[in-house]
């Protein structure tokens, strides 16, 4: 049908139309028939497990069922993908694991189809494949993902250390816990930590906001000092801010032992520059964990905090924690540090307690601090919380943070009076 001059624009004027002739396009020249579906089917149905809710389709072009009917099933072709995932929609809609490893794809568009198809997939394996950048898993984003493969893929070189390539992936799949086999967040073994009783409190106010920032520093502290502090990602809010101060005893004071802080010191005081200013604020939760990561591996005085509540209101707290602890590794081991750590915690879009801004100012201890760091002698494990002999239950410290619903923790603040910081001060 010849439609050259035949149609005319809004001014009357005939438009010209040319039409040529082309090769059917691949999504149609691949496109499955009814019969080689049925292989398709039959071939899957050998690679699932059954017990696991796993479809493993690892070289799938390569399957001998389907080379020996003559079926080129590449998954970089969208309509090879688009009936792969017709048949785990149809026959495996509760699906909670696929492996796509070594099948060549460099483009996750057809991929991502899996959203819909199969909203329940926890794990995913797409090493061994040709993604090049990062930016191809923002597709990807709808799925929970708790564990994924990505190695042997171009895009784990582009970044310049392994905490970046973490923090990127973790932007993406915050509820992760394994990339590349390797374990985000381990667990910490409780035969190596110690509770620490308070020894002593002046406390007037809110037992349960007493008990609730006790359970809040205990939980961050025991990950900060012994698990891995990617850990602490669901602690922070997505938009939460972090900065590092150091702050100086005197001019004349040896900053040699503070080096690995000074690259983040963000102190007001000394930096001029508006532009670094704003570098040296950490924002997103998982620049701030990256930067905590980097930091040097500690152990935490708790004998010697003292915390003290700032500010109260219906959906938001602020509380300040001082305290000092010491460093366990590298040149500067053994060293003790003195430090203040302002807390503000709200709520975020899922009704969960968590930390949207973070202040730490950080100095060389005082000989008098030095002295007293970790003098008192540590008790066992467990101690009495409620007047009651009870095992201290370390269960929601292991492998992440374990986040406070709201539900739980502000309802609780709606019900008790308003207190200032002379009601709120404990000695950990």
């Amino acid at each position: 049908m010849n439609l050259n001059y035949e149609i005319s624009d809004k001014e009357n004027k005939k438009i010209s139309i040319y039409v040529t002739s082309s090769s059917e396009p691949a999504s149609v020249r691949y496109k499955l028939t009814p019969e080689q579906m049925n292989t398709l089917k039959l071939s899957m149905k050998k690679r699932y497990n059954v017990s696991r809710n796993a479809l493993y389709l690892r070289k799938l072009r390569f399957d001998q069922d389907l080379m020996y009917r003559g079926i080129d099933l590449f998954l970089n072709r969208r309509s090879c993908m688009t009936a792969t995932l017709q048949v785990i929609q149809e026959d495996y809609p509760q699906l909670l694991s696929l492996n796509v490893s070594n099948n060549k794809i460099y483009c996750l568009d057809g991929l991502s189809e899996l959203i819909e198809k199969a909203p329940h997939v926890k794990t995913l394996k797409l090493s061994g494949n040709l993604l090049r950048t990062v930016w191809e898993l923002e597709k990807m984003k709808g799925l929970k993902l708790e564990k994924l493969w990505l190695e042997g893929n171009p895009l784990c070189s582009s970044f310049r250390d392994h905490s970046s390539y973490v923090s990127a992936i973790l932007n993406y799949f915050p509820e992760l816990s394994h990339l590349d086999g390797r374990k985000l967040f381990p667990t910490i073994d409780i035969n190596t930590l110690e509770i620490i009783k308070p020894r002593k409190q002046s406390y007037k106010g809110s037992k349960s906001l007493k008990n609730l920032l006790m359970q809040f520093m205990l939980q961050y502290y025991l990950i900060y000092d012994y698990g891995d502090r990617y850990s602490l990602l669901s602690a922070y809010h997505a938009e939460a801010c972090f900065s590092l101060t150091i702050a100086f005893n005197s001019d004349k004071e040896d900053l040699s032992s503070l080096e690995d802080y000074l690259k983040d010191n963000r102190n007001m005081m000394r930096l001029k520059n508006s532009f670094l200013l704003m570098q040296l604020l950490k924002h997103k939760n998982y620049n701030i964990v990256a930067c905590l990561h980097e930091l040097p591996k500690t152990q935490h005085d708790l004998n010697s905090y003292v915390i003290d509540l700032c500010v109260q209101t219906e959906k938001m707290i602020c509380f300040s924690v001082n305290g000092v602890f010491k460093e366990v590794e590298g040149k500067s081991w053994g060293c003790v540090r003195a430090f203040t750590r302002t807390f503000i915690l709200t709520v975020d879009s899922q009704f969960r307690l968590c930390i949207v801004n973070d202040e730490m100012i950080l100095r060389n201890a005082s000989p008098a601090e030095t002295k007293k760091a970790f003098s008192t002698t540590r008790p066992t494990m467990s101690y009495d919380q409620s007047c009651q002999n009870t095992q201290t239950d370390l269960k929601p410290f292991e492998n992440k943070w374990k986040c406070i619903r709201i539900d739980e923790a502000i309802f609780i603040f709606q019900t008790e009076e308003m207190f200032s910081s002379e009601f709120f001060r404990c000695n950990f």
